[in-house]
Formats: C-alpha cells, structure tokens, sequence
C-alpha cells in the first residue's frame, strides 16, 4: 500500500476534483462559461477585524469569501506540499512517480489550451504546481544522484 502512495501522484487528486466539475457540468447541459462561473461562487465568509467606510461614511466590517475554486487551491497546495516531501525519496517508486506527474502535467497542459471550461485562473494555478512537482522530482533526483556518484571526500 506504501509504494502506491509513493508511485501516485497527489497533485492528480485537484486535476480529478476539476475534471469531475468541468465535464461533469457540460455534460449536463452547461458551457464553459457556466464552469468558470460556478468557481466563484462563494462557500463561505468570515467577518474580519478591519472596517472600511461604506454608504454615508458608515464603518462595515470586511468580509473575506472563500470561493470554490479558492479551496481547489488550498487542497492543491497542501497536496504539492506533500509532494515536495516525498520528491525526497529515491529509487524506482521515485522514477514511476516522476512520469506519471509529468504525464498529470501534459493533461493539464492539453485541457487549458483546448477546453473552454478549464481556462481559469484556478486551473491555471494547478496546472503550475503540476509542473512544479515535475521540477522538484527531478531536480532531487539528479542532485542525490550526483551525491551518490561521488565516491569518498572532495579535495577542491
């Protein structure tokens, strides 16, 4: 069960939530623009400390709205994170992984540039931080590569 969760990559989970909203919504009848729409509609706010003047000079106290796609973010971010730790590790779990999150990459890549529904901003982020895994996987991989190739101290 370990090594599936070693091979998967997390940052699939957000591009899945997206998918399931974008085709799942224009297979019911909607278009893109309604998917796009459907991300800003706020899940809830929170009164802050803050006030601003509003009607008649009045003081209101400011309100930040939490969207959907804000929270599509934040599952994304904290997925990539978790990512990150797990680029860490080496061997053949690490490779698979690798090719599967630059395979994620390539379907994001494809569906922003093509589908109406996934040209937004929310999308967009994901999309980067698939990419994102991508760097760090490999970047680790060659720099622990490199150190496990140098054999003994170095004299420079």
């Amino acid at each position: 069960m370990a090594a599936i969760f070693n091979v998967f990559p997390l940052i699939l989970i957000p591009v899945l939530i997206y998918n399931l909203l974008a085709f799942g919504s224009t297979v019911a009848g909607t278009t893109g623009a309604d998917v796009r729409r459907n991300l800003t509609n706020e899940w809830f706010s929170v009164p802050m400390a803050s006030q601003e003047p509003g009607v008649a000079g009045v003081l209101q106290t400011v309100e930040w709205s939490v969207t959907s796609g804000d929270m599509l973010i934040l599952i994304s971010l904290v997925l990539l994170f978790v990512e990150l730790l797990k680029s860490t590790s080496t061997g053949t779990s690490a490779i698979f992984n690798h090719a599967l999150s630059m395979l994620v990459f390539i379907i994001c890549l494809v569906e922003f540039l093509l589908h109406p529904a996934f040209a937004t901003t929310p999308f967009f982020l994901i999309m980067i931080m698939s990419l994102l895994d991508v760097l760090a996987g490999v970047v680790v991989t060659i720099v622990s590569a490199r150190r496990d190739v140098e054999f003994g101290g170095s004299s420079h």
